[in-house]
């Protein structure tokens, strides 16, 4: 009975772990996507963006963070941002991607799980 309760509990403390990572993540994505929607001037501010990003979450290990300024017209098609547009004005956002790899901390022989947790978020400037 004790090997089938520690193997449910290595399973949901990998599975808590994952998740807390994710969360972690998301989280990350999205305060430098805040960052950016502040002002038009730090939606260009990619590296602000990425470095609050990275502040936000400093024990994922591994997390990688990339920020772009993205300009579309009011019916969501992408421009250049020094394009004007027929449906209306130009819309500025902020648009980060953060990701990481993930890896359990138990190797299972039936399940084996290794992969990306990756989140993108998308922020208009104000």
């Amino acid at each position: 009975m004790l090997p089938v309760i520690l193997l449910l509990l290595a399973g949901v403390l990998d599975y808590t772990m994952l998740m807390r990572t994710a969360i972690s993540v998301a989280d990350a994505a999205r305060a430098g996507a805040q960052f950016g929607s502040l002002s038009v001037t730090n939606a260009a501010n990619t590296t602000g963006a990425q470095n609050t990003a990275l502040t936000a979450a400093p024990d994922v290990v591994g997390l990688t963070v990339t920020a772009v300024k993205v300009c579309q017209c009011s019916d969501g098609t992408t421009v250049n941002c020094g394009s004007s547009c027929t449906s209306g004005s130009v819309r500025i956002y902020s648009k980060v991607t953060a990701s990481t790899a993930a890896t359990p901390i138990f190797s299972y022989s039936l399940v084996p799980f290794s992969g990306t947790i990756s989140t993108t978020i998308s922020m208009r400037a104000q």
